[in-house]
């Protein structure tokens, strides 16, 4: 199993690739702007091009984006939805000249107009994504904590989503523990993670998970909380993990930490606590 994390971009774009072998990442992933803003950067092929060098001579793969916080894919305010739209588009066409391999985007939320309206949207946005030209990359859906209105909480309802399209080569999951444990399922246990597995399985193809975002789970079991804790000190805990990254079905993914890293060494101590706990 590849290990990394979540790394800054601020700068340039190739330091990011410095800041990640700086922590012994064998994967990444970064925002490609602000992800706070709608507005999209844009790169000029020189910083591409030493972006690409400097990635190629770390040896790091797979490279993901993640989008910005504001996009909602699901949302019932078709403004919000075609500015979303937008925003994956031109996130997809900046994956594709730095040779990102995914791109992770949240399910969205219905924002109370009810799951069967925001599935609705969110088809309605796909519709329209999953026709551009996405050369190699993969559009990722990140499982939500199942908090309010958010869409994508339960395998349940991600099947629906992804059974509607045929895309499988271009859209898939980016499995997140700890939104996956504030919905219910108890990474903690053997069993819970089993039953995880078990739910994939019964509602769509376990191929469609591509990518992993190791976070441990402030919030308590079920709780719909999404609180990201460093490895080993939530719910989840250090035997959770140890269960997670040594379990056969996840040996050929890859993975990142997105941890609170109050502290400049956060993110290097929780990227070694996840290789301390695959061995």
């Amino acid at each position: 199993m590849r290990l990394g994390s979540h790394v800054s971009i601020a700068g340039r774009l190739y330091l990011s690739v410095a800041r990640a072998a700086a922590i012994g990442c064998q994967t990444m992933q970064i925002f490609s702007g602000n992800p706070r803003s709608w507005l999209s950067v844009k790169y000029d092929s020189a910083d591409i091009a030493e972006f690409k060098k400097r990635r190629q001579a770390a040896g790091i793969s797979p490279v993901t984006i993640h989008l910005p916080y504001l996009v909602n894919i699901s949302s019932p305010d078709d403004e919000i939805r075609r500015k979303s739209v937008k925003a994956v588009l031109a996130d997809l066409d900046i994956a594709k000249r730095i040779g990102a391999d995914y791109l992770v985007v949240h399910a969205g939320s219905h924002r109370g107009a009810g799951r069967d309206v925001g599935l609705k949207s969110i088809a309605e946005s796909l519709k329209e994504i999953l026709t551009a030209p996405f050369g190699s990359v993969s559009l990722l859906l990140e499982n939500t904590s199942g908090a309010g209105n958010a869409m994508g909480a339960g395998m349940l309802e991600l099947g629906k989503i992804f059974n509607y399209f045929n895309h499988e080569e271009r859209l898939g999951l980016c499995l997140d523990t700890c939104h996956a444990y504030g919905a219910g399922y108890d990474l903690a246990t053997e069993a819970g993670l089993n039953n995880l597995f078990a739910d994939i399985d019964s509602n769509f193809s376990f191929s469609r998970v591509h990518f992993l975002h190791f976070n441990d789970c402030r919030g308590a079991l079920g709780s719909g909380l999404d609180r990201h804790e460093q490895i080993g000190k939530g719910f989840i805990g250090e035997h959770g993990f140890r269960l997670i990254l040594n379990h056969p079905r996840l040996q050929q993914l890859a993975g990142v930490i997105e941890t609170p890293n109050p502290n400049p060494d956060d993110d290097k101590l929780n990227l070694a606590k996840l290789r301390q706990l695959s061995t």
